[in-house]
């Protein structure tokens, strides 16, 4: 076994502290990398907590991996010792299902690994330890090569919040021509802009906060709405193809749908904790659809961070140190971050 250190988590909500713990030896198809950075998610937070549920504790988060190979298995040939390299939310998959063989490794029917918080049945039965750590081992399908003329900190988060929103604005093959609403402004929504964009869509911002206008702007946004002021919330109704919906706090989403044309699609990537309910008037009235998407599969994660490489995107982060985690959490709950914190790991 591999001795190494992390944060975790002792007992449901309880604060984070410093613990050993082993990582499995490097198999035949393992690769092991030495974490460099690793980017603070809302669900990090909330899987901590037992917000959605019982969690597998001690427990270490963080599913924005990135760093440098260390060791390669024997049958490893993608990989060498020093490549650059990262790990998003999944570790692991049946392989054998439909949707794993169509490479959508997130919708696995017989259930994915996740990086943290998961017990991996399909090899040694154990917990899974996340990215606030020092050193981790990976089987190499889960290993995406992470490319060189990019900013470290900065790609941590495009393994969780890119491909989060990457993926969906792919599948409904949004681009030129359709009018996109970016419901919320944070670590999903910003990337959600950057993406939009860079597909050449119209992309407007829908915040409450008035104060995030100049930075939708500067992000490339066309157009920003405060949707507490009635008169703007108004004045774009029935306006937009497409909503992306990155907004983890509870909303009312048939509010929004209003703002859809007919044929629009609202699209769910946040993660509320109450469950929504969504009048059937409000589909039925101009042919409108409820949609979710969740992550993206190995290709598609690895075709995002191909397309950030040659447009040179990367999410905007607040790099702090490890011991600095607890004021994190209470600052990302105040959405007082822009856009996502990246931990560097030296500070461990």
């Amino acid at each position: 076994m591999i001795e190494t250190k992390g944060y975790a988590a002792l007992l449901p909500g309880s604060l984070m502290n410093e613990w050993n713990f082993e990582r499995r030896e490097v198999g035949p198809n393992d690769v092991q990398f030495d974490i460099l950075y690793c980017g603070v998610c809302h669900s990090d937070l909330h899987q901590i907590r037992n917000d959605w549920f019982e969690g597998i504790f001690p427990m270490v988060p963080g599913h924005e991996i990135v760093g440098r190979v260390a060791k390669v298995g024997t049958n490893v040939s993608r990989f060498k010792i020093g490549d650059l390299v990262g790990t998003g939310c999944m570790v692991d998959s049946c392989k054998e299902c439909e949707s794993c063989r169509d490479g959508e490794e997130q919708y696995c029917e017989n259930g994915n690994i996740q990086t943290y918080n998961s017990i991996n049945h399909y090899t040694d039965k154990v917990p899974t330890y996340g990215g606030y750590s020092k050193t981790i081992v990976v089987k190499d399908d889960f290993v995406l090569r992470v490319p060189e003329n990019l900013s470290l900190p900065g790609v941590a988060p495009l393994l969780c919040a890119g491909i989060t929103t990457y993926s969906p604005l792919k599948y409904w093959k949004v681009g030129k021509g359709h009018k996109l609403a970016v419901l919320g402004l944070g670590g999903l929504g910003h990337m959600a802009v950057k993406f939009g964009v860079a597909f050449g869509a119209d992309v407007t911002v829908l915040s409450t906060s008035e104060s995030k206008r100049e930075d939708a702007l500067k992000l490339g946004a066309n157009n920003f709405i405060a949707t507490n002021d009635q008169q703007q919330f108004d004045s774009v109704k029935n306006s937009f193809d497409f909503i992306l919906d990155t907004v983890s706090a509870n909303h009312d989403i048939a509010e929004y749908m209003g703002l859809l044309k007919t044929n629009g699609t609202h699209i769910c990537v946040g993660l509320p904790n109450d469950p929504s309910q969504i009048p059937a008037f409000t589909l039925v009235s101009n042919r409108k659809s409820l949609a979710g998407s969740l992550l993206g599969g190995l290709n598609e994660t690895q075709e995002m961070l191909d397309f950030c490489s040659a447009h040179d995107i990367v999410s905007d982060v607040e790099v702090i140190d490890m011991s600095y985690i607890h004021e994190a959490f209470k600052r990302m709950e105040r959405n007082d971050v822009k856009y996502r914190f990246v931990i560097d790991m030296e500070t461990l």
